[in-house]
């Protein structure tokens, strides 16, 4: 998770950056596209998150409780207490 955390931040924050200057009312849409592709992408990798949205959207989320830095999107925007 930290190597596609490396992977994917400096595009992120680019977008932070760039867009959150400009669109700050599309940034919520845009992260909540991220995490939707951070939950397809778990349950490709892990089988046992496959065909159980709820409990990989629960992982996601507990992920988040544990590292809440760990992706760039998750430093400006908390999206679980929602």
């Amino acid at each position: 998770m930290v190597d596609l955390a490396k992977a994917i931040n400096p595009i992120i924050q680019g977008w932070i950056t760039y867009d959150g200057k400009f669109r700050k009312s599309a940034m919520s849409a845009i992260y909540s596209d991220i995490n939707e592709k951070l939950l397809s992408w778990a349950r490709r990798k892990f089988k046992s998150l496959q065909r159980r949205k709820w409990r990989a959207s629960q992982w996601l989320r507990e992920l988040y409780r544990q590292y809440p830095t760990l992706f760039a999107h998750w430093r400006v925007w908390s999206w679980v207490a929602e």
